[in-house]
Parts: C-alpha cells; structure tokens; sequence
C-alpha cells in the first residue's frame, strides 16, 4: 500500500482535466472543472459542471481500479440499498497524462462524518445492511483478491512482516503482547467460505451522508471478491458504543471473520501510528485508540 503521496499527483490539475476533455469528450469541453472540496488519496477528483466529475487515479498502483470500476459498478448498482458512482465515460492517456481515467455523475451528499449522522445505530445498521447486499450480489467472474485490492478481501498474513515490524517498533507504546495475540488469532482464523463481493475499504470518507442518513458509498478501488472481513474494519475505525453493536448484529458474521476483522484493523493502525508517532501527535492518538479498543474486544469475543 502506497504511505506516502504519490509524486504523479503534482502533475494533476485542472488545466490538464480541461485538455483531456477537450480531445477525449469535447462535448463537456466547455463545462467549468473544479477541485472536489474533499478529495481522496488514490484519485485526484474534479467537479465537472453541475452533474458530473473527473477521477484520475494518483499513481501506477491505482490504474487498475478505473477499469474494475468501470466494468463492475453498473452491475452491482442495480442490486445495492444506496446509489454507488455511475460511470458517464472512460477516458485513456494523453496530454501527458499516462493512465486510464473516468467522468461520474455527481452524487450528492457530504462524507459521513458524525455531527452529519443522525441516529449513529441507524446509520451503522445501514452500512451493515449495504454490505449484506453487497455479498449478496453474484460474484461470478468477479476480480479475485490481490495485488488490485491491496490484498483486501485474502488473508490478512499478507501484512504478517510488516505487522511484526511495527510491533517491534512500537515496544513501550502499545501492548504489543495483547497485540500479537491479536493477530495471532487473525491469521490462524483462515477463510474457507465461498467468496463474496467486498468494497474493501468502508471508511466515513468513502460514505455519503443526505439528510442524516447513508445516501451513498463510493470508491470501490479496492473492490473485488474474497473474504468479507476486511469490511468490519469500520466497526473500530468509525462505529463506537450502540453503533458497533448495531453494526455487528446485522452484518451477522462468525468469530472468524471478526478475527480475521480485528487483524486487519490492528495492521493499519500499527502502521499508520509507527508512521505518525513522532510527527502528528493528533492523529497518532486516534490510532493508539483504535489499537487499544480492537485490543479489549478480542478479549471480549475471543
């Protein structure tokens, strides 16, 4: 997973967007292109008109999203509770610009955070019911697990080496015994079910909320099909008290999958507070909380 910002996002700006649409889509040639007050890491996003927007992805790493996205998103959409990105048009390279990039229409809504949320048990018990129908969509012919999903939806032993690196590192400010007993029981809880439709990455940036309530889930960059665990990360990352247990009686998976879930939550936010520890002392305590609450609710549920 790339943990720093790609150099190629330096050479995206509106002025390119404007040149790609002139030679790709002239007809949208002569709509104002704007930055999206609230952009992502993998893709640059830019406001087109009123209705649409351009995503180009930041990096090599993330091309193949665009045309997963692209073929997949129009045939899961009919079967989801909430609208996901529709796809207007694939652009290709050009004007300097080397990697496959795409027009959306423009959803409406603002990224879920939680003065936004109206009832936070309603809203988890939506998300969870989003991906209860995700799961539910047929996965034949679907993108297996790998190297395009960043590995989400394999197992999570995949990140054992950086796991046990952060560990080390992070000796003194974690409890890195309860910690490896963590991940521990996440590799040894191996998958064996029939794979399923998985976003992969189920994060408040990556939810739209309209009036309170989910309106829509976007970027499914990491999306493919496999293991659904990679999915409960949220649980620790965003949902907290009745929220959580909302969240975990409806998506109504088994003590597997949640410590396979737990894993992979402990490995990105080992990762990013080894990364942050000493620079952002803000958001380093966010992940030292999320290590710490994943930590107590092995102990509960193991």
């Amino acid at each position: 997973m790339l943990t720093t910002p790609p150099d190629g996002r330096a050479g995206i700006d509106a002025s390119l967007v404007k040149r790609l649409l002139a030679a790709q889509f002239p007809r949208w040639a002569h709509l104002p292109v704007t930055p999206v007050e609230v952009d992502g890491w993998d893709n640059r996003t830019y406001r087109l008109g009123d209705a649409m927007t351009v995503r180009l992805p930041t990096a090599a790493g993330y091309v193949p999203a665009v045309a997963k996205e692209n073929e997949w998103l129009p045939r899961l959409a009919p079967s989801l509770p909430v609208a996901v990105p529709p796809i207007l048009g694939m652009g290709v390279p050009g004007e300097g610009y080397p990697f496959p990039w795409s027009v959306r229409r423009w959803l409406p809504g603002a990224t879920a955070a939680a003065e936004r949320i109206g009832d936070p048990a309603r809203f988890a018990t939506t998300v969870g019911e989003f991906l209860l129908a995700l799961q539910g969509c047929d996965p034949i012919g679907g993108p297996p697990a790998g190297p395009h999903s960043w590995y989400r939806g394999a197992s999570p032993a995949h990140y054992g080496d950086e796991t046990l690196r952060c560990l080390s590192l992070l000796d003194g400010h974690v409890d890195t015994a309860r910690a490896a007993a963590v991940w521990d029981a996440a590799v040894a809880a191996e998958w064996h079910g029939e794979p399923v439709w998985f976003h992969g990455d189920i994060a408040s940036g990556n939810l739209l909320v309209d009036g309170g309530e989910l309106s829509a889930v976007i970027d499914f960059g990491t999306s493919g099909v496999g293991d659904p665990a990679c999915d409960l990360v949220i649980a620790w990352t965003m949902f907290s008290g009745a929220g959580r247990e909302a969240f975990r009686r409806t998506v109504r998976q088994d003590d597997g999958t949640w410590a396979r879930a737990r894993g992979w939550a402990l490995w990105k936010a080992l990762l990013v507070l080894t990364e942050t520890l000493a620079t952002a002392p803000s958001r380093a305590e966010t992940h030292r909380r999320v290590i710490a609450e994943v930590l107590d609710d092995h102990d509960r549920f193991a």
